[in-house]
């Protein structure tokens, strides 16, 4: 497997009984990597939030509780029939959509999202360009893409290696920057007995910067 491939499990789905049960070891765990990133993107409840890849939706509503808009998109039936069920027990404060539908084929308006962010689901997406190329179609001007993996360490194999290397993370970057983001940068970061790596970038506030 190559150590600088971003989406080296992009043949991966979750469909069927596998994505039912997959969807249950996901409710609990993404809670602090959705509170990192929305402290980072400074999310309030001015903003629009797009979450791609959002499984059972816990950073969904957690990001409903700040007062944003949220939209959680996923490809797999399976997820949102658990992100739908849990939010009706857990109703958020703001206001939650759920969309079927990949991150190279976002059914979202241009400009209509001021965040979007993909947590362990990037390396997933099976076309990386064309999903960067529709996180930019629905971004506004000045907004924020976050893109958050765990940490992982060169030659892992088995579900040690769902995440970025140290290379990855920098190649994913490196694409940002070739997509046309702005203040591109990638940060290392410690949640408790997790390690986690964050890429980040904003669309130009004006065509003129790219």
């Amino acid at each position: 497997m190559d150590d600088a491939v971003p989406n080296h499990h992009a043949a991966a789905r979750h469909t069927g009984a596998v994505g039912f049960f997959s969807a249950l070891t996901m409710i609990v765990g993404r809670g602090d990597d959705a509170r990192l990133v929305a402290e980072m993107a400074g999310v309030d409840d001015t903003d629009h939030v797009v979450d791609l890849g959002c499984g059972p939706g816990t950073a969904v509503r957690l990001t409903a509780r700040r007062g944003a808009r949220v939209t959680g998109v996923d490809p797999a039936e399976p997820m949102l029939w658990w992100a739908r069920l849990l939010t009706r027990l857990r109703r958020p404060a703001g206001e939650v959509e759920w969309v079927r539908a990949a991150a190279e084929e976002l059914p979202l308006p241009d400009r209509s999202a001021t965040v979007v962010w993909s947590l362990a689901s990037v390396h997933h997406w099976p076309d990386l360009d064309r999903g960067l190329s529709e996180v930019r179609r629905v971004l506004a001007p000045g907004g924020s893409f976050l893109a958050l993996e765990k940490r992982t360490q060169p030659g892992a194999t088995g579900h040690s290696s769902h995440g970025w290397t140290s290379a990855r993370a920098d190649r994913f970057a490196e694409m940002l920057d070739e997509a046309g983001f702005v203040d591109v940068g990638a940060s290392d970061h410690d949640l408790g007995r997790r390690g986690v790596v964050v890429v980040r970038g904003r669309a130009p506030a004006d065509l003129a910067q790219r």
